[in-house]
This record gives C-alpha cells, sequence and structure tokens, in this order.
C-alpha cells in the first residue's frame, strides 16, 4: 500500500467528497445520514463549513459564517459549485505550504502540515462516505486514503472526543474489519450502517 500524506491525501478526500456529493438524488438530500442524526444535507453543509475553516485559518480568508456543528438543514441553489469552491480555495491555501512545515495553522490549532492536511482529509473523506452510504452509493472509503488519514485519528480524535464531543464513542473493532472499517469504528461510527426501511 502506498504512503498517501500531504496534499495529495488532502486532494484525495476532497475529490471523494465531491465525487459522493455530485451524486446525491434530488430525493436523497433529506434522508437520515450515520451521524448526529443529521440528514445529508447537514452532513454536507457541515463537512463544506469545516473545510472552509480548514482554509480560512491559512489565508484569515472566508471564516464560516455559521457552526458547522449546528449544521443548517437546506441546500444553497447550486450546493455542488458551493462546495468545489470551498475545496478549491482549501488546496489553494495549502498548495504553497512546504511539505515539511511545522506549523500549519488549522482550526484545532497549528499542527504539522503532514497532521493539518491529515485531519482536513479524515472530515471530509469521511463526510464523504456518510453520505455515500446514506444515499445507497457503492463507493467505499479506500484503503490507501483511510491510512494515510490514521496518523491525525491517532493524534487527534481522542482529545476532540473527550473534551468536545465531537465524536461518538470509538465502536469495538472485528477481525474481518479492513483498515478503513477501523477507522469508520475508531471515529464512532459503524461500517455496516445501512439506511433504516422505512
Amino acid at each position: 500500500m502506498n504512503n498517501v500524506e500531504g496534499i495529495t491525501l488532502l486532494t484525495r478526500a476532497h475529490a471523494y467528497l465531491s465525487e459522493v456529493v455530485a451524486a446525491v438524488p434530488e430525493e436523497a438530500w433529506g434522508f437520515p445520514a450515520p451521524c448526529s442524526h443529521w440528514t445529508v444535507r447537514q452532513v454536507l453543509n457541515h463537512a463544506r463549513l469545516d473545510q472552509q475553516a480548514y482554509g480560512a485559518a491559512i489565508t484569515g480568508v472566508g471564516r464560516p459564517g455559521s457552526d458547522p456543528f449546528q449544521p443548517a438543514d437546506l441546500l444553497d441553489a447550486d450546493a455542488q459549485a458551493v462546495l468545489d469552491k470551498v475545496l478549491r480555495d482549501v488546496a489553494d491555501a495549502y498548495a504553497p505550504l512546504p511539505a515539511d512545515a511545522e506549523e500549519v495553522a488549522t482550526p484545532l490549532g497549528p499542527l504539522p502540515l503532514r497532521i493539518a492536511a491529515a485531519a482536513g482529509a479524515m472530515d471530509a473523506a469521511v463526510h464523504a462516505w456518510d453520505i455515500a452510504v446514506a444515499t445507497g452509493q457503492d463507493v467505499p472509503l479506500d484503503e490507501e486514503l483511510a491510512e494515510g488519514i490514521w496518523v491525525a485519528a491517532e493524534r487527534l480524535v481522542d482529545h476532540l472526543r473527550n473534551s468536545f464531543g465531537v465524536f461518538a464513542p470509538a465502536r469495538e473493532v472485528t477481525e474481518d474489519y479492513s483498515r478503513a472499517d477501523s477507522l469508520l469504528a475508531f471515529l464512532g461510527r459503524d461500517p455496516r450502517w445501512t439506511p433504516a426501511v422505512s
């Protein structure tokens, strides 16, 4: 397995999120998602606001105008275009940074670039997975992407969970879990989650 990290990891996570959002059927935006009792719309808005915060932490421009943890249950006229602009802005903010930068501004405080990019990638990729499974898309979290994200998960998630309650409790990992499944479980998700049948 290749060691995907830094800007490459972040851009791959962004591509995953954009791909999944583009494939959401119109009728599925109100479907329940596997995190925090949110709808698919709310997960998208949360992910967009979080990514906006990652870019703004570096540039000082475009800080989110609302709380990512209280995301609106509505969509902009062109949600895909709004998301893709935010993702481009984040990529542009990270692009000039040296790969060995020891301090990169993030919403979580200064972090080495490798950890900062992995943290942004974790947020984008895991919410892409949330949206994918909620809307019936067969687009699993890529193993290489998950492997690259682990460096941020191991360093940050327990602190964020214990101090701010932003992740559900970690779930038990079974022998048949892949690294991606194990990451999802560590982040409080059921890797076998499916929408409830109504």
